[in-house]
C-alpha cells in the first residue's frame, strides 16, 4: 500500500516521461510567426491552435530555414543544410545570379538515400509512422517517404483543389487539400489507438497558389485587416490549417489518446511578407507581414527564419507556458528521440540538442549555446533584387550577427531589444562582432560548410543582361520558394 501510495503521489512529469507516448508534428507551409492569433495576429483567427497553446508551450525563438526544402531536410535528417547540401529549392540557376561576385554551391534537391531520417528513428523505436502532406525530399523510387521510414506515405503539394497525390489516392471531387490531408492523419490515428504512432502533417497551406474555401472567405471579407494582415483569402487558407489542428485535437480526445500524445505545431519558415519594407517587390510580394519582425520568406532575418512553434506535452509542459531560448530545426530530431526513448542514429552525427529540458522547464539551460544558419546561394525577388545573397549567422543569446559572403559586411544585432534587426552594432561594438564572427568561422570550418566561390562574369553575360534586368522567377513568383 505504501508503494502505490508512492506512485500516486510521484509527479506527473515523471510517470509522463517513462512513457512512450505517441507523438503528432503538424507543420504549416509559409505561414509566418505572427499569422496566428496567440503569436500576434488581430486579424487571423485560429481557436484551435491558440488553445493548443493555452494547454502548452510556445517557444518564441524557433527558427528554421528560409524556405522550406531546406527546412524539411534539417527535420528529417537532424543535420544543418552543410551537411546535407539542402540549402534551397531547385538549382542554382532558377535565379539569375551570373553578374554577382559569388558563384552559389550546387544545391541537392532530394534528401540523400544514405541519410537515416526521424522516421526511421520512430520506426526502429516500434513506432507506426505516417505522413501526409508536403514531402519536397523527393517522390521517385526510394526517395518517396514511404521509403524512408515511414509505413503510410501520401505526398501531395502544388494545388489546394483538384490536386494530384503520390501514391495515386481517390480523392472526392471538390475536396480542399487540407481537409483531405487530414482525413487521412485522423483515419491513421484511429487506425493506430493501440500502440504508440507517429504522424507527420506537414500541409501544403498556406502556400500559394492562395486558394480557399468560400465559406471561408466570405467569412473574412468584411472584416477590417489589422496592419498587413487584411488578405481575407490568405485568412480563409490559415482556417482550414486551424481546422486541421482541431481536428486531430478532437480525435486525440475521444479516443483517450490525449493524454499520452505529444502534439507539436509549427510552420516551415516565414511568411510571405515584408518585402515592401525592404524596397524589394513593392506591395505586391506580400500577401502578409512578420512585423515586427523584418523581412520575410527567402530571407535570412528574423521574418525569413523565425516561426511559431507550440508543443503540448500533458504531464510536462506546463499550460500557458513560454520559452525564449533559441531554438532550430536540427533540435526536433533529438528531440522527438529522446521523447520517444529510441536510439539516434550511429551512421550520421546530429547537430541539434534535445529541448526536452525545456519543454520540463522554460527558464532551463541548454548544452549548446549558440545556433547556425549558412546559406551560400541566392534567392531573387524580381529584377535584380534579392530577398538574400550568401549568408551565414550565428545566435547566441540575444545577440545575432550575420555574414555577408559577398562583400564580407557584418551586420550585427541585439535581438532583446531590436527584433526588428533595425540598428547594425557592427561598427559600434567591434569586439562584439569579432568575437561572434570568430565562433561562426569556426562552426564552418568545423561541419566543413562549403563557401561560394568568385564569380567572373563573362563579357556576353553582361551584354545580355544589360538593358533587359531580366531575373528567373518576376515579382511575387519569386517569393513562392
Amino acid at each position: 500500500m505504501k508503494f502505490l501510495a508512492f506512485l500516486f503521489l510521484l509527479p506527473l512529469a515523471v510517470l509522463a516521461a517513462d512513457k512512450q507516448p505517441n507523438i503528432v508534428f503538424i507543420m504549416a507551409d509559409d505561414l509566418g510567426w505572427t499569422d496566428v492569433a496567440c503569436f500576434g495576429s488581430k486579424y487571423y483567427e485560429t481557436p484551435n491552435i491558440d488553445k493548443l497553446a493555452s494547454q502548452g508551450m510556445k517557444l518564441t525563438r524557433h527558427h528554421h530555414c528560409q524556405n522550406c526544402q531546406p527546412t524539411r531536410a534539417a527535420l528529417m535528417s537532424g543535420q544543418y543544410a552543410a551537411r546535407t547540401g539542402v540549402y534551397t529549392v531547385g538549382g542554382i540557376d532558377r535565379f539569375d545570379w551570373s553578374m554577382r561576385p559569388l558563384r552559389p554551391v550546387d544545391n541537392v534537391t532530394e534528401l540523400p538515400l544514405e541519410k537515416t531520417t526521424l522516421a526511421q528513428v520512430m520506426k526502429s523505436a516500434g513506432y507506426a509512422t505516417g505522413m501526409f502532406g508536403k514531402w519536397h525530399l523527393g517522390e521517385k523510387g526510394d526517395y518517396h517517404p514511404g521509403k524512408r521510414g515511414f509505413d503510410e506515405a501520401i505526398v501531395s503539394m502544388g494545388k489546394h483543389f483538384d490536386f494530384a497525390t503520390n501514391p495515386k489516392t481517390e480523392v472526392p471531387e471538390g475536396q480542399y487539400l487540407a481537409d483531405f490531408l487530414t482525413d487521412k492523419a485522423v483515419d491513421f490515428i484511429q487506425r493506430h489507438k493501440d500502440a504508440p504512432f507517429f504522424l507527420y502533417l506537414p500541409h501544403f497551406g498556406v502556400h500559394s497558389p492562395h486558394q480557399a474555401k468560400k465559406d471561408l472567405i466570405e467569412k473574412f471579407k468584411p472584416k477590417p485587416g489589422v496592419g498587413g494582415h487584411n488578405n481575407p483569402v490568405y485568412a480563409a487558407m490559415i482556417a482550414s490549417v486551424d481546422d486541421s489542428v482541431g481536428r486531430v485535437m478532437q480525435t486525440l480526445d475521444e479516443l483517450k489518446l490525449a493524454e499520452n500524445t505529444v502534439l507539436i505545431f509549427t510552420s516551415d519558415n516565414g511568411g510571405v511578407g515584408g518585402y515592401a519594407r525592404e524596397g524589394i517587390m513593392k506591395s505586391a510580394g506580400d500577401i502578409t507581414d512578420n512585423a515586427p519582425l523584418r523581412s520575410g520568406k527567402g530571407s535570412l532575418y528574423e521574418g525569413g527564419t523565425r516561426v511559431p512553434f507550440i508543443v503540448r506535452w500533458p504531464g510536462v509542459t506546463k499550460a500557458g507556458s513560454s520559452c525564449d531560448v533559441p531554438s532550430i530545426h536540427v533540435d526536433v530530431m533529438p528531440t522527438l528521440a529522446e521523447i520517444a526513448h529510441a536510439a539516434p542514429p550511429t551512421d550520421q552525427p546530429l547537430d541539434g540538442e534535445s529541448l526536452a529540458p525545456l519543454f520540463r522547464d522554460p527558464a532551463a539551460s541548454l548544452k549548446r549555446d549558440a545556433i547556425y544558419q549558412h546559406f551560400p546561394g541566392y534567392l531573387g525577388a524580381g529584377a535584380d533584387t534579392w530577398r538574400t545573397t550568401p549568408v551565414s549567422l550565428v545566435e547566441v543569446g540575444d545577440w545575432k550577427l550575420m555574414e555577408y559572403l559577398e562583400d564580407g559586411r557584418l551586420e550585427l544585432y541585439n535581438l532583446k531589444e531590436d527584433v526588428g534587426e533595425s540598428n547594425n552594432l557592427a561598427a559600434s561594438m567591434p569586439e562584439k562582432a569579432k568575437e561572434l564572427h570568430a565562433k561562426l568561422q569556426s562552426w564552418r570550418e568545423a561541419i566543413k560548410a562549403p563557401m561560394p566561390l568568385k564569380n567572373t562574369p563573362s563579357p556576353d553575360a553582361a551584354k545580355k543582361k544589360k538593358g533587359k534586368g531580366k531575373v528567373k522567377g518576376k515579382g511575387k513568383k519569386a517569393a513562392d520558394e
